[in-house]
């Protein structure tokens, strides 16, 4: 069973940083796609960023471009996403999600930040951004 478990949400000033973790079990990281998304209240679930394999690039939603990093560590079945220069539009819930590249390989490079390429998900953590 799939399962992903977040972590490392919390409340920063504006400019700072957050490290999000995102804990996969019951899968083989490397054969899976791992994405961050993220949804205010009223608002549809959007990408931020995803990693399709290890060898691969990863994506960026055009606002995080250049303050957001992602990566992944296979051997520990994490995924994070550093979160630097956090802004007053940051706040959201923040899912990291799962998709298996064999299944999805084809969509997810050409729609690789769509939630519904996207099978497994986590809880989501909390990003609060406030002075």
């Amino acid at each position: 069973q799939v399962q992903l478990v977040e972590s490392g949400g919390g409340s920063v000033q504006p400019g700072g940083s957050l490290r999000l973790s995102c804990a996969a079990s019951g899968l083989t990281l490397n054969e899976y796609a791992i994405g961050w998304f993220r949804q205010v209240p009223g608002k549809e679930r959007e990408g931020v960023s995803c990693i399709i394999s290890s060898r691969g690039s990863p994506y960026y939603e055009d606002s995080v471009q250049g303050r957001f990093t992602i990566s992944r560590d296979n051997a520990k079945k994490t995924v994070y996403l550093q979160m630097n220069s956090l802004k007053p539009d940051d706040p959201a819930v923040y899912y990291c999600a799962a998709s298996r590249f064999a299944t999805k390989g084809r969509r997810l490079m050409v729609l690789p930040l769509a939630p519904n390429n996207y099978d497994y998900w986590g809880q989501g953590t909390q990003v609060t951004v406030s002075s």
